[in-house]
């Protein structure tokens, strides 16, 4: 497909789930791609340690990503260009051109934008105050090694807790989970383990840390106050879009919707939107966009 006019048949920016895929299903149907990846390929499935939604009976993130990873890397169609960071990102009615952090350009007929989502910080939401600059790791970021026996301050119910308790069923970590009451919802799974301390808060402020130990003030609905202590905080408030610069529609959450998009960018996996954030659905939607280039550039219709 790939002529003068272009480096290659398909941009694909990022080498998560969807990236991969993406770049998979290309080479699969003849055409050629550049994927672009900042760190390394799949890097958060590497930080996953218990699966339990994913077909292929994978048990763990990094069982899946050393299968995905095999997979491309025997793709002689896809270029890898790992350890370069998307800065920018521009279309016309042409073709699609990204800059590079080298300052080096590649342009294509187009793109499949997979960059994904990064996780908040205390600052990002409303419900929590924090001394300034500071930033917290995610929770699963935690090892069990390092957690075992210790008190943790989980700031928010998000999926990663269920994630950690799955993980090391026999670990005698306490979780402290204060969240807010839109994340009541999401709490569920983890109510009644005993490892678990569920502190619904309408605000926390989180006091500077000394060492590693970490303090904080809940306010309940109610008005009602409460000092917790903890060894250590983590984070599990959701995450935020990670999308490049440039000729890229974003809502007014910050994911760019498909539908929203020029028609030779096409956006898979978490980038969507924060409703489809599965590993699942990612392997899906960059298959599909993938598809959906190779169909467009011979002005078909899938049917």
């Amino acid at each position: 497909m790939a002529d003068t006019l272009y480096d290659t048949d398909l941009i694909v920016i990022g080498g998560g789930p969807a990236g991969c895929a993406a770049a998979r299903m290309a080479a699969s149907v003849g055409m050629r791609s550049i994927l672009v990846e900042p760190d390394r390929l799949c890097r958060n499935l590497y930080r996953i340690p218990a699966l339990n939604n994913v077909l292929g009976g994978y048990t763990s993130g990094p069982e899946l990503a050393d299968s995905i990873l095999a997979e491309l890397k025997s793709t002689g169609l896809c270029r890898l260009e790992l350890g370069r960071r998307v800065t920018d990102l521009r279309v016309d009615e042409v073709r699609v051109t990204i800059t590079v952090d080298t300052g080096a350009r590649l342009t294509a007929p187009y793109t499949v934008v997979a960059t994904g989502v990064g996780p908040l910080q205390p600052h990002d939401v409303a419900w929590i105050s924090a001394p300034s600059g500071l930033t917290l790791p995610p929770l699963w970021q935690a090892e069990a090694d390092d957690a075992e026996g210790r008190s943790l301050l989980v700031l928010g119910g998000d999926r990663p807790i269920g994630t950690f308790l799955r993980a090391h069923p026999t670990t005698g970590t306490r979780l402290l989970v204060a969240y807010p009451a839109a994340d009541e919802y999401k709490i569920e799974e983890i109510r009644e383990d005993p490892r678990i301390t569920l502190l619904p808060a309408e605000h926390l402020s989180l006091s500077a840390t000394e060492g590693t130990a970490v303090s904080a003030e809940a306010v309940s609905q109610d008005g009602a106050r409460q000092t917790i202590t903890a060894d250590a905080a983590y984070l599990s408030i959701g995450n935020a879009p990670t999308a490049p610069s440039g000729d890229l529609v974003r809502g007014v959450d910050g994911y760019c919707p498909p539908t929203d998009q020029h028609p030779r960018v096409i956006v898979a996996g978490d980038l969507r939107s924060a409703r489809f954030q599965r590993i699942m659905t990612a392997l899906g939607s960059g298959s599909e966009a993938a598809l959906h280039a190779y169909y467009a550039a011979r002005e078909l219709t899938k049917g």
